[in-house]
């Protein structure tokens, strides 16, 4: 009997489920080659409003875990996506057109920097954060905590470890992430949400968003709940009037990144979204 092929429907990630487009439309993926692959949903600004919705109802829960836990959660996400590496192997191949050995090593690498955030979880504060010195009895002690909101463009060059490098450090301190994927190469994101809907994670923390960067970008740029901005992967649209809008709304923006290794691993990718908070104490005279 031959077997009927099930062409796989690649959808948006918003609160925790996968809905299709408010729009309606698709955008077709092709490989390097031309060859088609599949139909990816494109998300309009209702979409991402959508998104920035959710995102907003999980800052709570999600900043409010202890450091420990949500070192526990992002370990399990690398777990997941060690138990799908085939899969993302195989969908690399077809997206960029490259050998099984190096989408293969792109998978591993992914997987590589998603336990090395996942490690920081419970030491960047340690680090980041400080007792002060000052004169009089008191303590002074400036601790980091998360921003918020933090909308993110991905890197455009490479399926998974661009999305994954971008996307990990801030979920470290406890933002909660609207992520637009890569344009080009959308199709590992939407299967990353499949790994991060199987894990712990709480719906609403990641929301992934596919279709037009030049499109979807300024909304949540000009979004007043969105509290951080990441154009990394921005580099190909007008970013600069990105930066404008965001600036209206005090948003905090990292600029784009360029180079084969965008969004490398760094302790800054984490602080970069951070607030930190003063607090004074009274020394005990007893």
């Amino acid at each position: 009997m031959t077997h009927l092929a099930i062409p796989k429907t690649y959808k948006l990630y918003i609160g925790g489920a996968f809905p299709r487009s408010e729009s309606g439309y698709t955008t077709e993926v092709r490989s390097a080659s031309g060859a088609f692959i599949a139909n990816a949903a494109k998300a309009s600004r209702k979409d991402a409003r959508d998104a920035v919705v959710a995102a907003r109802a999980a800052v709570s829960k999600w900043s409010g875990a202890t450091a420990y836990n949500r070192g526990q959660v992002l370990y399990r996400i690398a777990e997941v996506l060690e138990g799908r590496r085939a899969q993302f192997v195989d969908e690399i191949v077809q997206a960029e057109n490259v050998s099984s050995q190096d989408a293969g090593a792109q998978v591993d690498e992914a997987i590589d920097r998603w336990v090395w955030y996942a490690g920081w979880c419970d030491k960047y504060a340690q680090v980041a954060g400080n007792a002060n010195p000052v004169a009089g009895p008191y303590f002074n002690i400036s601790v980091p905590e998360p921003t918020g909101v933090v909308a993110i463009v991905a890197p455009q060059d490479t399926s998974l470890l661009g999305f994954v490098s971008a996307l990990a450090p801030a979920l470290v301190s406890g933002n909660t992430v609207v992520i637009l994927a890569s344009e080009r190469f959308p199709l590992s994101s939407i299967s990353f949400a499949e790994v991060l809907a199987t894990s712990d994670v709480p719906g609403g923390v990641v929301n992934i968003l596919t279709g037009s960067v030049a499109q979807i970008a300024p909304w949540l740029a000009s979004h007043a709940d969105v509290n951080a901005l990441d154009l990394v992967g921005a580099g190909s649209v007008d970013w600069v009037s990105l930066e404008i809008q965001a600036a209206e709304t005090l948003k905090r923006v990292l600029p784009p990144e360029g180079g084969p290794d965008a969004a490398a691993p760094a302790l800054a990718r984490i602080t970069a979204f951070t607030e930190t908070k003063t607090v004074w104490h009274t020394k005990s005279l007893l």
